[in-house]
């Protein structure tokens, strides 16, 4: 018999502020509506629901003025935190498979959209989904109980053919969609970064409100370093066409990409902190490796938020 794997815990969605989207019955939202938690009374007005009468304080407000009086509670809203996620489609995102030496990145993508989509089942959120492959956007507006028979075929189904853009094209669909978003909604983005996203598009998210959390799938060895090789040879790959050829990498040559490479993610990194946003760096396809990435996430921002109150 096989050992099965234990399951994966799902991560908590920890909030960088307060906002009007939470969860049912456990985060407190500053609107007023229909909830469990008082916090005052009001005068009653048609329309109003006979539950929230509060028949104590109507009899005390009544025999004081000698009239029929009605008075109501009034609840803190409970609603759903709306969460998106956006998923890289181009070919360098499917570029390897499990067999070989290197990062699955597909794979890698697939079980972080996964455990997102858990993380919001478990909280009783909303999500809503984006990508872009064969030629045109693909988009799923927030659902209460998620996608995941259509994300499952989706990700049997769909090519990997987005154009270099296909990130920013996902990301700019968001923006016909904003009405159905409060200040809050966590926004997922699942991609390498080797092809860089325009920065005022972040900047109009960050005006949003959103909470932005950028997954970088990225290998650990050749993506985020690079060997310390020396005249030796490497079949390199085409993302596109999938063609591969040998070439010859000098030792000063492998010195050169390492470094490019670490300044790259240093850069990247260094850039979504200025915007305020914490990124997930995710290294590994196994569940239980990214399982760790997402929990010291949020971690990281529970600590924050300590620090803040």
């Amino acid at each position: 018999m096989t050992a099965t794997a234990p399951a994966v815990r799902p991560f908590p969605l920890v909030p960088q502020r307060r906002f009007a989207g939470v969860q049912f019955g456990e985060r407190r939202s500053p609107r007023r509506g229909p909830g469990d938690e008082v916090v005052g009374s009001r005068p009653y007005r048609p329309g109003d629901h006979t539950a929230w009468i509060d028949w104590k304080a109507s009899a005390r407000l009544s025999a004081a003025r000698g009239t029929d009086e009605w008075v109501v509670r009034e609840y803190l809203a409970e609603q759903a935190p709306r969460v998106i996620v956006v998923r890289d489609r181009r070919p360098a995102m499917a570029l390897y498979g499990s067999e070989l030496p290197w990062l699955d990145k597909r794979a890698a993508a697939a079980e972080a959209v996964r455990q997102i989509m858990l993380a919001v089942a478990v909280e009783r959120g909303e999500v809503a989904y984006a990508d872009h492959a064969g030629g045109r956007p693909f988009w799923l507006p927030p659902r209460g109980q998620g996608y995941r028979d259509i994300l499952d075929r989706r990700e049997r189904e769909a090519p990997f053919t987005g154009p270099p853009d296909a990130l920013h094209r996902s990301l700019e669909v968001l923006f016909r969609h904003t009405a159905l978003f409060p200040v809050g909604t966590f926004l997922f983005v699942v991609s390498d970064y080797l092809t860089p996203v325009p920065p005022r598009t972040w900047m109009r998210f960050r005006s949003l409100r959103w909470d932005v959390a950028p997954v970088i799938v990225q290998d650990p060895v050749w993506e985020q370093g690079f060997p310390d090789l020396g005249g030796v040879v490497l079949p390199v790959a085409d993302p596109v066409t999938g063609v591969t050829e040998d070439v010859w990498v000098a030792p000063r040559t492998a010195r050169a990409l390492r470094a490019r490479n670490e300044e790259r993610l240093a850069s990247l990194r260094a850039g979504f902190a200025r915007l305020g946003f914490d990124p997930v760096l995710v290294e590994s396809a196994q569940a239980h490796e990214i399982e760790t990435c997402f929990h010291a996430w949020a971690e990281r921002r529970r600590r924050l938020r300590r620090k803040r109150t």
